[in-house]
């Protein structure tokens, strides 16, 4: 099988992260969560040499989204997203401009996402896994020896829990959940450096004392 490439794209006055995701097999690509700079993300689509295939959304916020309308009018593909995160999708621009912010509203979504589902690029399947807590329709994509975690779990820290609909007793479960992946995991959070969850098993204050399986 061949190696799945991860490119990380910082972007807007959030600096979120978005991930490109490339198979050289299958000359796919992927992008999950495109917040903001549309230009820029089509431009590295298109040095990939690959042709993307979807957009993945692991929550719905504006900072996370502010780019899908740039990127499907150049690139259309289908757009993947838990419904429980509608409300934020549907009224991202008014939310963004809550802060200041202007973003175009995104199209509509093609494609739902729930607990279970597997998505696909080229060979490589991630499992979706539902993980509220910062946002009700949060999910994480696991799978080659990959979290891309979005606002769930950062490197060092934890997305917001003080934000409309967010939820801090689901959020502490789905640290828990992630918790139990392995320690080699890579996590690709939505904000900050990458890390993996050996190591934020070791320093994160929120997943301090988080059960392990045995033999994990």
């Amino acid at each position: 099988m061949a190696a799945l490439q991860v490119q990380q794209l910082t972007v807007g006055p959030l600096e979120e992260n978005c991930w490109l995701l490339t198979d050289e097999a299958s000359k796919q690509a992927v992008l999950v969560d495109p917040g903001d700079e549309a230009d820029r993300l089509v431009d590295a689509v298109q040095r990939s040499r690959c042709t993307l295939a979807a957009i993945w959304l692991t929550h719905c916020h504006f900072d996370h989204v502010g780019g899908v309308a740039g990127v499907m009018r150049q690139l259309p593909v289908p757009i993947l997203m838990h419904p429980a995160d509608a409300i934020f999708y549907e009224r991202a621009a008014d939310n963004a401009a809550r802060w200041g912010l202007t973003i175009e509203n995104p199209p509509a979504a093609t494609g739902q996402l729930a607990e279970g589902d597997t998505v696909s690029l080229g060979e490589h399947t991630f499992t979706v896994w539902h993980v509220p807590g910062h946002a009700p329709g949060h999910v994480a994509f696991i799978g080659n020896d990959l979290c891309i975690s979005g606002d769930v779990l950062f490197a060092g820290s934890i997305g917001r829990t003080d934000l409309p609909l967010c939820d801090p007793t689901a959020m502490q479960r789905s640290l828990m959940r992630l918790a139990t992946l392995p320690e080699t995991a890579r996590v690709l959070p939505g904000h900050g450096v990458h890390t993996t969850i050996g190591r934020e098993l070791a320093s994160n204050p929120f997943l301090r004392g988080a059960a392990r399986p045995l033999g994990a």
